[in-house]
């Protein structure tokens, strides 16, 4: 913002001329020019319409200030519509086409994820920590290395996927599907599996310490083999109820 404050009235060029060494009056045509910007200043300085322009100019910037406030949650509501066009248009289809980048915003912004459909997507390193996943479908997605710590996936569909080093602490599988699911070195510290299906899951060298396992619905076929920090009991239940325990090719 200009500070607005009237000039001192220039002197006049004969007294500015006399003003001029002798020795630097090669310079006068420079002080003459510096003598007619200061009588201009001095005209505008005392010009009413520059004093009123400069405070509708600070006007104006408080006027853009409060609508760019004022629109932010169109903007936001814009951001999100966006990111979930994202979503939709790739649907059923492979690779991530922008979708990690749409899933994380719409979580960071608290926009519960209910229903998403990602099935078959390359989502590796997946980061949806504390999200609402209710009844989405994941089924046949990679999600190796993903973060998907104190997430609820409940009546979800994660059928078939790729789940290998997943962190899935204190995730809530309530009735959730997890047959075929690969969960090979994943952290399942303190998540609760009631209601769940791990027909034929891999759990080799996952970590179960503080498990909910004890209404799991079913474990037929799943490896259980070498699993970390297994809860007291869960071991001898899995193998009565079908689970099996053998060493992978990898292994």
């Amino acid at each position: 913002m200009i500070l607005h404050q009237p000039r001192e009235r220039p002197a006049p060029w004969s007294v500015r001329r006399q003003r001029i060494p002798a020795r630097w009056k090669w310079a006068a045509p420079f002080v003459a020019i510096e003598w007619f910007c200061e009588w201009a200043a001095f005209a505008l300085s005392n010009w009413s319409l520059l004093e009123v322009l400069e405070y509708l100019g600070s006007f104006s910037i408080l006027i853009a200030v409060i609508f760019y406030f004022s629109e932010s949650g169109a903007r936001v509501k814009q951001r999100h519509y966006q990111a979930w066009q994202v979503i939709n248009t790739a649907q059923g289809k492979g690779g991530s086409g922008g979708r990690i980048e749409a899933l994380e915003e719409l979580n960071a912004d608290r926009v519960p994820l209910v229903g998403v459909d990602v099935s078959s997507a390359f989502l590796q390193g997946l980061d949806l920590e504390g999200a609402n996943l209710m009844r989405s479908n994941f089924s046949a997605a990679d999600l190796r290395g993903s973060n998907f710590a104190a997430v609820d996936f409940a009546f979800s569909n994660l059928n078939s996927a790729n789940l290998r080093g997943a962190h899935l602490d204190r995730a809530k599988f309530f009735d959730a599907d997890l047959r075929n699911t690969d969960l090979t070195g994943s952290t399942l510290a303190a998540a609760d599996l009631s209601g769940a299906a791990l027909d034929n899951a891999d759990l080799t060298h996952a970590d179960l310490r503080d498990v909910a396992w004890q209404h799991l619905a079913s474990i037929q076929g799943a490896n259980i083999h070498q699993v970390q920090n297994p809860p007291p009991g869960f071991l001898a239940w899995a193998v009565s109820h079908g689970a099996v325990d053998t060493a992978g090719a990898d292994q």
